[in-house]
């Protein structure tokens, strides 16, 4: 990993972008920011908080584990996310590993560095916490998917109909990139790699995907989102 030297306040203002450029230069001042390799591991489950992370490129699996060892997979964190916010703020250990899934450029700001900024800025402050609020909803709404979700077809169904609805663009609507293995999305909507693997050639079977390499097709979006009951 590398740490990046020089001026950093383009990048953190695209990250930061709402706040006033005070708060930006005083959060730019005590940023690092490093670039990772495809599997590096920012920080484990339970570790004592450091700090935050900011990802300004690329992507980061967040994941969780139980006592008999099955990993479930919480969320793709994205460019423009932050992590490890709820840990910094009440003091206590991550609640997810963070597992670099390609190579990213990623600002790291410490625990003392953020606090002390937030106790200065009232304005840092009411953004952190609309930030956890968001990131608390989202993660509800996963979890209400995921408990409604009555089948592993139905869980599949949707975390692709909400991967479309992350990446297809106006001039390929019903096209994305999934490049999660089988043992991921498994990891993600709490099944079998091979589950997985059968449950993607039922739906080449019946038309509602095609795949070539990474690259999906939906050709008929309404088809399915018939899977989804919920």
């Amino acid at each position: 990993m590398i740490a990046q030297a020089g001026s950093q306040s383009a990048a953190t203002s695209k990250i930061f972008g709402n706040l006033s450029a005070p708060v930006v230069q005083a959060l730019d001042a005590v940023s690092i920011t490093t670039n990772y390799p495809t599997g590096a591991v920012l920080f484990v489950e339970a570790e004592n908080a450091r700090g935050m992370y900011a990802i300004r490129r690329g992507r980061v699996k967040l994941s969780v584990s139980t006592r008999d060892g099955k990993v479930l997979i919480l969320r793709i964190a994205e460019a423009g996310e932050l992590l490890g916010v709820a840990s910094v703020v009440l003091g206590r250990g991550y609640e997810a590993t963070a597992e670099i899934l390609e190579p990213c450029e990623i600002t790291f700001i410490r625990q003392s560095d953020l606090l002390r900024v937030m106790r200065q800025s009232g304005e840092l402050t009411l953004w952190m916490a609309q930030t956890l609020s968001r990131d608390y909803d989202s993660t509800c709404r996963e979890i209400r998917n995921l408990m409604l979700s009555e089948s592993a077809g139905e869980r599949l169904a949707r975390l692709l109909v909400d991967r479309l609805d992350h990446q297809s663009s106006t001039s390929k609507p019903g096209e994305m990139k999934l490049t999660l293995t089988h043992e991921e999305i498994g990891q993600m909507i709490g099944t079998s790699r091979e589950t997985v693997t059968r449950l993607f050639a039922g739906l080449k079977k019946r038309h509602l995907i095609q795949q070539n390499g990474s690259t999906v097709v939906v050709p008929n979006r309404m088809a399915l989102e018939a899977m989804i009951t919920g």
